[in-house]
């Protein structure tokens, strides 16, 4: 993409912000007592076998969540946020001659849909096996779809096919600073919209008893979110982390961060579809950046199934697998639960938690709770009375 591209910082990200507002939704930063009061709970002894942690004590951190939904946002996605930013700073000659990306769904319906606010033509390369209501979605938008493998090499081979034929400008779906700084300004909204919510609410500030955030945890795949959560929010002494999946080797940027090199492929089928991209060359400078991102952790499909029944029928709120990462590694994950109590200690921590999207089906969520073994043990309180949680990851 050769058109111009500001420095990774906070102010670019307001700059992005002030140039993106009329194209977007401002969602809102919602709070829910259960679960916040739930993720001040121990987990069972009985919930930690089998884990790494099983035989230890259950931490016992503070915690106040604020959550960022992005499932109501347009396309029900953060996408249209790096996707308006990096058109809108094209110049007129790149957007007469239209725009071309890869994307197995949300990115491809955020530029489809950026596209056609500008009126100019776009192009989208979906792997044939893209979730069906994902393509529907962008075709829905005018888009021309272009079918291909689901390599990255059948991806690319398409995209240049396009390129040559005619002329559209490659748009990425993470890893540029122009989509970087888009998807950041979601963390300039969290962390005013909290501060207003603890200043409104007295209940919230003498429970907690600061007026902010003190932590953001977004999800993590190709990284362009949680780079950009992380450029929003430097020096402002918020730390920023990322979750995501273990399964088949999905947590990429966390083995190649403790590694010291990018894991350059990933190849799994993790429910958390969003997530299943290794990171890019400049989203991975910014996320093995410790000053920018704090810490990488990760959570089983368990763990992400059981998050994602508690805000179905906790908070009501429709949300895809990965958008509930986040939420599954502050409830479930004892290494990110131990830094919490550790640093937080009797105030305990105000925690973002970005939701980055919804686009999912009936059909896709029935499938994922339809194995009775699979699902979550219910239970009609979330406490019990020897004040740890009644049942392993308790989903009721």
């Amino acid at each position: 993409m050769s058109s111009t591209t500001p420095p990774l910082t906070r102010a670019s990200v307001v700059e992005a912000h002030e140039r993106i507002k009329p194209y977007i939704h401002l969602t809102p930063t919602l709070t829910n007592t259960t679960l916040s009061d739930l993720a001040s709970t121990p987990q069972s002894k009985d919930a930690l076998r089998g884990t790494p942690w099983e035989g230890q004590e259950p931490a016992k951190p503070r915690i106040k969540l604020f959550f960022k939904c992005e499932n109501f946002q347009r396309i029900g996605a953060f996408k249209v946020r790096g996707a308006f930013h990096a058109v809108g700073r094209l110049s007129e000659g790149e957007r007469a001659k239209g725009v071309v990306t890869h994307s197995s769904g949300n990115h491809a319906q955020a530029l489809a849909l950026a596209a056609k606010t500008f009126s100019i033509p776009a192009h989208i390369i979906m792997p044939t096996i893209s979730t069906p209501s994902k393509i529907a979605g962008t075709r829905s938008q005018g888009a021309h779809i272009h079918f291909s493998g689901s390599t990255s090499e059948e991806r690319e081979a398409v995209v240049q096919k396009v390129i040559r034929e005619t002329g559209a400008t490659f748009v990425p779906p993470y890893d540029h600073p122009n989509i970087i700084l888009g998807q950041g300004t979601l963390a300039l909204e969290l962390q005013e919209q909290t501060e207003r919510l603890i200043e409104g609410d007295k209940r919230l500030s003498v429970e907690v008893g600061k007026g902010g955030l003190d932590a953001v945890i977004a999800p993590c795949g190709g990284g362009g979110m949680l780079s950009g959560v992380a450029t929003a929010l430097s020096g402002t002494g918020i730390k920023v982390f990322g979750a995501e999946p273990s399964f088949e080797g999905a947590d990429d940027a966390k083995r190649g961060v403790e590694a010291g090199k990018r894991i350059e492929r990933v190849k799994t089928l993790t429910i958390a579809d969003g997530l299943r991209t290794p990171l890019g060359e400049l989203t991975w400078s910014v996320i093995s950046d410790k000053e920018k991102v704090h810490n990488l952790y990760s959570v089983t499909e368990k763990n992400i199934k059981d998050a994602m029944r508690l805000v179905l029928e906790r908070m009501k709120c429709f949300v895809e697998p990965s958008a509930v990462v986040g939420l599954a590694t502050i409830l479930y994950n004892e290494d990110f639960r131990r830094l919490v109590e550790k640093e937080g200690g009797e105030e305990g921590w105000n925690i973002g938690v970005a939701f980055s999207g919804g686009n999912t089906t009936v059909e896709a969520i029935s499938k994922i709770f339809a194995a009775p073994e699979e699902r979550a043990e219910r239970a009609e309180g979330v406490v019990g009375k020897d004040g740890e949680r009644v049942a392993e990851n308790v989903a009721g």
